[in-house]
């Protein structure tokens, strides 16, 4: 292959170099991934309106998020075990992301613990995402040491109170090797869960439904947080739970299926995104991610009702298949595409693109 020059290219790059298992890991998504397929679907389906002769002179990407200024609306979504696919592991995407001005969510399952992140002579803006954990004590300790050691905001994933059924990972074998770890969660309580009884309820009976999170939790956390402390919720797709975050005081959500990996047949993330738009009608500030693959994808987004869009498996691809340069690089060439299809629809900034650039209503 000649130099890659788009993500596509890059996932190519990286199913070459990857062991079969470690690939499947990667890309497999719930049961029959149908939900997997969709993300990647659905953002090409939607038709643009190209526009002429409009006003472009000082055009750029620039946004404010959360009260933090972005160059660009990209950022890097919570995946665990870089080391994975890299040697340098969440030290090569951190150095990818501060040379890219790319905010950078750290997921509490990642191999490299924030604090040696946040001591990198050039640190990336610093996101952190956990899940609630089984003595909640344990929670409010994880986001007590992420804003300790420089965290701007923390992302509480809620979508996947127990894993979903990962058959293509079931059929590789894939385990992993013994160097991997998730240090954040360290020393934490794991569920308590026990085997089914023969002939039994296989997850009812196995008592892992008892400590997961509800609302409560939720503003538990946000009560002992302290004041100003942006909090995000991701894996919403449903208007209604978007409006109970409104009323649970979060300061923004990331519209997610979880790349399909939990629940399959859930909508794909550009269906479900403008119906939780509408719930929010502006109040808090949204991200997607879940299949972008393109710069017309992130402008897609964004009319459908996004600030800025994340990605996760383009990211591994890139890192697999050449470390921090690699990702600097698609980061690079993702935002390339962003300004060439933003001069393309007529949209001088971000603040420009709407549900006009498309050339069909949004789904609803």
């Amino acid at each position: 292959m000649t130099a890659p020059l788009c993500a596509q290219d890059y996932a190519e790059l990286a199913r070459a170099r990857l062991d079969p298992a470690t690939w499947a890991w990667l890309e497999s998504g719930g049961a029959d991934e149908c939900t997997t397929r969709a993300n990647l679907d659905a953002w090409p389906a939607l038709r643009l309106r190209g526009r002429v002769l409009r006003p472009l002179a000082g055009a750029h990407t620039r946004l404010e998020l959360g009260g933090q200024a972005l160059a660009h609306p990209i950022l890097i979504a919570p995946t665990a075990w870089h080391g994975l696919v890299h040697a340098d592991g969440e030290t090569a995407t951190a150095l990818a992301a501060a040379a890219t001005g790319t905010p950078y969510v750290l997921s509490a399952q990642s191999g490299t613990a924030i604090e040696a992140l946040a001591a990198l002579p050039e640190p990336p803006l610093l996101w952190f995402q956990f899940y609630a954990q089984v003595r909640r004590e344990d929670t409010l300790a994880l986001a007590a040491r992420a804003l300790r050691a420089g965290a701007r905001a923390l992302v509480l994933t809620v979508d996947a109170p127990v894993n979903g059924v990962r058959n293509a990972e079931q059929r590789s074998g894939f385990r992993p090797p013994a160097h991997i770890r998730s240090v954040h969660l360290e020393g934490l309580s794991p569920p308590a869960a026990r085997p089914a009884p023969a002939g039994g309820s296989p997850l009812f009976g196995s008592g892992l439904l008892e400590s997961v999170p509800t609302w409560d939790d939720v503003a538990r956390l946000r009560e002992h947080l302290p004041a100003g402390t942006p909090l995000w919720l991701k894996g919403v797709l449903d208007p209604e739970d978007a409006r109970l975050a409104l009323a649970h005081g979060i300061d923004g959500l990331i519209v997610s299926n979880h790349g399909g990996r939990c629940l399959d047949t859930l909508p794909s993330t550009c269906e479900a995104l403008p119906a939780v738009a509408r719930a929010v009608a502006g109040r808090i500030p949204l991200l997607a991610d879940g299949g972008i693959r393109r710069g017309t994808d992130i402008l897609k987004a964004l009319a459908l009702g996004a600030r800025g869009v994340l990605i996760g498996r383009p990211a591994l691809h890139a890192l697999a298949a050449g470390g921090a340069p690699a990702l600097a690089h698609l980061i690079q060439v993702l935002r390339g595409e962003l300004e060439v299809a933003m001069a393309l629809t007529g949209c001088r900034t971000l603040a420009d693109i709407g549900p006009s650039v498309l050339a069909a209503p949004p789904p609803r």
